[in-house]
């Protein structure tokens, strides 16, 4: 069964404007948020004045955002439910495109260290819209991945992407590691 690790009870989050410029603070969220994906078991505490969950792939607490409460489950889901192993997993990689840094919210590898997959995440309360998709797109020009995969935790989209016949088809389900990698 999985558990959560709570450091904090939650009650009631609002978020309060900012006195100096108006802006909404940072957005807080109820980390018991259901989601489209199996639960995950979390390590989440309390850092100050947010909430952080563990990140074991980058060994180290982050900022608990809706948008990492998706990653979290996502990426428990692609290890538990299909045989992604965590070596080959790796959390906001860094690339340059057009003398500008990036960062892939998750990129799967290969045996060789050659990318094969990248994956990007929106909060569940963010539509998934074909800018979604055309930001992924250039990230996978400087990767040149087969699969692309987007999820906002609720809905989840799967694309091969064919180079030898220049085509793409988008699947119903999210393949397991070793259909990625063959």
């Amino acid at each position: 069964m999985n558990s959560f690790h709570f450091c904090v009870s939650f009650a009631s989050f609002c978020v309060p404007l900012s006195a100096e410029n108006d802006k909404p603070a940072p957005r807080v969220m109820d980390p018991m948020q259901k989601l489209n994906l199996p639960p995950a078991d979390l390590l989440i505490a309390h850092r100050g004045s947010r909430l952080t969950v563990f990140d074991p792939l980058r060994r180290r607490y982050v900022a608990l955002t809706p948008e990492e409460w998706v990653r979290q489950h996502f990426v428990g889901y692609l290890q538990t439910c299909k045989g992604y192993p965590p070596e080959v997993i790796a959390n906001e990689v860094s690339l340059s495109l057009n003398g500008t840094r990036k960062r892939c919210d998750t990129v799967v590898y290969g045996p060789h260290a050659e990318p094969l997959m990248i994956v990007e995440y929106k909060a569940p309360d963010v539509e998934i819209t074909q800018r979604t998709f055309d930001q992924i797109s250039r990230y996978n020009i400087r990767l040149h991945v087969e699969w692309l995969v987007v999820s906002n935790g609720l809905q989840h989209f799967c694309c091969h992407i064919d180079y030898g016949s220049g085509q793409y088809r988008f699947l119903p389900d999210i393949p397991r590691y070793e259909e990625v990698f063959h």
